[in-house]
């Protein structure tokens, strides 16, 4: 007692510490950008790119460019004014250096600046600069190319004059901090896509997005804006009429723009956003749209011959199903529900929304009568195929056992009835079922079978999909109904699981399967009660130990962890290399040719020849004089190929393009690439000779070439291990199969979520729909990205 009221008397002011500043953002990174993993790693990209589309949004900027380098930094750059660099009156700093390490420091809060902005809070780009390993602005402006270097956070250098230029705009670099993130790898797909749809909401912007790890480059300029988006998300569904319908006006200091077309669908997709940011969860706007389509509907309903009992059946949902909208507002003061702006509060918003879309709506159902009444048809299609579906899922709970108590034969219960502590396991096959019936702990793990491939719920009506003798199984498994009648307090097992093989098969069920939950139990899936569980590929036995590992990564992490501990390598001259040194060698030369194949296969292996034996270099890029010389030799060093230039803008520099005369096949080479042509050489750099031997667990082995070093070293120590690699879980006993995919203290879980709502309808449409050319186009899109396929 005495020790304790001693501490308490030396709790002082002085034991209080301020964090404050870029500090406190590193200590808790999450309160700024929502996590540390790949979202919060992305939305770095965001924040910078946010300011840049601000900067074209305030008139100023019609170009932003975002290059993905070799080592996972970012480059955004755009055309606007420049941040300003002259010194802040009360600060006393460049107002550059205050933008990138004052927390609320901007230009966007009293409107001179920014009219309309996205990032309201001023934290943007400080946030970014303290949690990146580096970063390194540079403006233009007044004709000097000012420039500035930090270190965490930290400036390291002055705001500098660093050139001349004629260009205007700023240049941010910079490299996610690998001590604050899970992962520093970007991924160009989610970056494509937020560039995208920026593009289609900033029709005179030019975006123009590279990715220099694998040459992927884009660029989007939609002069139509969202009217190509609405057309993007009907993509794969047969359009109900042609016209995208074009709504646009301002009151109040409110830009309302919005377009919209109807599909043959019977499900709505409904794109929103306000100032850029997307609204996820919709708002006044959103609301506003839907009133006013509804009103200037129903006031144009009378001037058509129709039977007034069916114009009596139309509802709002009705008008709704099959409509593909875009619905954009730029808002003064927007007022956010909730921490991710993904709802728009504002409701003067709705009332401005609803009287611009209900006057030019009503004028142009006016002038286009084709469009309103097929707009009508296919309404009261919806209302008759509602009541009708209606009655047939009252037929179908009469004669199915959706709401009967009686459980499906094949499904083995758990003995625990509180749902939060039960799971259930959806298996494929029967024998996979009957190893993880007898594996299973039976208190709270329940198991149901599933015999062959489920229906493909996206291409089949809702009275044949409960027909359906697997899906009837898991329905009145779950106990929660299914569709709109479905009832998520009623169901038995909070954790569902889907256990299938890692084959084709086993893919393809699966696929089936989240078809299923993402379309008749969404509800599931957002209350975050659907897993994918992540059997072993690999069985590595030695003695008595036993190792399971889930893929091909692990297992090489694993066979590096032995090479480090045991492995011995002398080379020709006889220098030994073991430990660390060995597993660094190991490691450079894998990456060697693992980029020098990737090459390979992108540009072909004619073309780098030529390149080499040319000795282009990247500095010839930027000298016309110089290039006309080395083309000339390309031409006659390669016969086969056609050879020209482009000027890149972005990158001020020239393009040689390769066209193959036999095939019309087109190649485009870059300094990027002329760059990455060392390593076919990176080996002569090696301080290696060979041959070299490699000793193991007793064993030895000569290797003729450093081209093989790194297989041969592998293969070795693999010589030692039991290796099984499992094609399905039927190969496993009741025991393994516990062990690594149910036991809940050894297996690993995938939770399924939906990240975006409107790309999973559309891939789902694609992947799984009656239209076939979307589905080939999609196929041959990705071809060159498949690994491992099963034929």
């Amino acid at each position: 007692m005495g020790k304790e009221k001693l501490l308490s008397e030396e709790y002082k002011a002085e034991d209080i510490k301020a964090v404050t500043g870029l500090e406190h953002v590193r200590i808790r990174p999450s309160m700024y950008i929502g996590d540390v993993g790949e979202r919060g790693l992305h939305h770095l990209i965001w924040e910078i790119l946010d300011n840049a589309v601000d900067e074209h949004m305030a008139g100023y900027a019609d170009r932003i460019s975002i290059i993905i380098h070799e080592d996972n930094s970012v480059t955004v750059e755009d055309n606007g004014r420049g941040i300003p660099v002259d010194i802040h009156p009360e600060m006393g700093i460049p107002a550059v250096q205050m933008v990138f390490t004052i927390l609320g420091a901007g230009g966007k809060f009293d409107k001179k600046a920014y009219k309309y902005s996205g990032g309201l809070h001023g934290v943007g780009a400080s946030v970014v600069n303290a949690l990146s390993e580096w970063l390194v602005v540079e403006v233009y402006r007044d004709g000097k190319i000012y420039k500035q270097e930090y270190i965490r956070g930290v400036p390291v250098t002055e705001v500098q004059v660093v050139g001349s230029t004629t260009k205007r705009g700023t240049k941010i670099t910079f490299k996610p901090d690998p001590e604050i993130f899970e992962t520093t790898k970007i991924k160009f797909d989610i970056v494509e896509k937020r560039v995208r749809e920026l593009a289609y909401l900033n029709p005179e912007c030019k975006f123009f997005l590279k990715d220099e790890r694998s040459g992927r480059e884009v660029f989007y300029h939609f002069t139509k804006g969202i009217e190509e988006l609405v057309s993007y998300l009907a993509q794969g569904k047969e359009r109900l009429f042609e016209k995208v319908i074009r709504i646009k006006g301002e009151q109040e200091g409110v830009l309302v723009d919005i377009a919209f077309t109807y599909t043959r669908d019977y499900k709505e997709i409904t794109e929103s956003f306000v100032n850029n940011i997307k609204t996820v969860d919709g708002g006044t706007h959103v609301t506003g749209f839907r009133s006013g389509l509804t009103k200037a509907v129903m006031r144009a309903l009378p001037s058509l011959k129709i039977q007034k009992e069916l114009k009596e059946t139309i509802t709002g949902d009705d008008l709704r199903e099959g409509l593909v909208a875009v619905i954009s507002c730029k808002v003064l003061e927007p007022q956010f529900e909730g921490q991710t702006k993904t709802k728009l509060g504002n409701q003067n918003v709705k009332n401005i929304t609803e009287s611009i879309v209900y006057e030019q709506l009503s004028d142009f159902f006016e002038d286009n009568r084709d469009i309103l009444r097929l707009t009508v048809e296919k309404a009261i299609e919806a209302a008759l195929a509602r009541e009708a579906a209606k009655k047939a899922k009252e037929l179908v709970r009469r004669k199915s056992p959706l709401e009967d108590t009686t459980l499906p034969g094949k499904l083995a219960d758990c003995s625990e009835k509180d749902p939060e502590k039960c799971e259930l396991f959806i298996v494929e096959g029967e024998s996979a079922g009957g190893s993880a019936k007898q594996g299973r702990d039976r208190r709270f793990q329940a198991i149901l079978p599933l015999r062959g491939k489920i229906l493909n719920v996206e291409k089949a009506r809702l009275d044949k999909i409960l027909s359906n003798e697997e899906i009837k199984a898991i329905v009145s498994s779950l106990g929660t109904g299914i569709g709109e009648d479905m009832d998520l307090s009623k169901l038995r097992y909070h954790k569902i699981i889907l256990m299938t093989d890692a084959d084709v098969d086993g893919s393809h069920i699966r696929t089936l399967l989240l078809t299923f939950f993402y379309r008749y139990m969404p509800k599931i899936i957002e209350a975050g009660h659907l897993y994918i569980a992540q059997p072993p590929l690999y069985r590595v036995k030695k003695g008595k130990m036993t190792v399971y590992l889930k893929d091909d990564r692990e297992l090489e992490n694993f066979l590096m962890e032995h090479i480090k501990k045991d492995v011995l390598l002398r080379d020709a001259e006889g220098k030994e290399y073991r430990g660390e040194k060995l597993l660094e060698l190991l490691k450079t030369l894998k990456e060697t040719e693992e980029g020098y194949r990737l090459l390979v296969k992108k540009k072909g292996e004619e073309i780098l020849e030529g390149l080499l034996k040319v000795k282009l270099r990247e500095e010839d890029l930027r000298d016309p004089s110089l290039l006309d010389e080395k083309i000339r030799m390309l031409k006659e060093h390669l016969k086969n190929y056609e050879v020209s230039t482009r000027f890149n803008e972005a990158e001020s520099a020239y393009e040689l393009v390769f066209v193959d005369k036999a095939m019309g096949r087109r190649v485009i080479v870059d300094a990027d690439l002329l760059s990455s042509l060392t390593y076919k050489h990176l080996l002569e750099g090696i301080p290696i000779k060979a041959p070299v031997e490699v000793t193991f667990d007793k064993r030895s082995k000569i290797i003729d070439n450093l081209h093989s070093l790194f297989d041969g070293v592998m293969e070795l120590v693999k010589g030692s291990f039991e290796i099984q690699r499992y094609k399905g879980l039927g190969e496993m006993n009741p025991e393994q199969l516990w062990e690594t995919t149910m036991n809940p203290a050894t297996r690993r879980l995938l939770k399924v979520s939906i990240e975006d709502a409107i790309e999973a309808d559309r891939i789902f449409n694609i992947l799984m729909g009656e239209e076939v050319e979307p589905r080939r186009e999609f196929i041959i899109a990705y071809a060159r990205e498949v690994k491992n396929l099963d034929v």
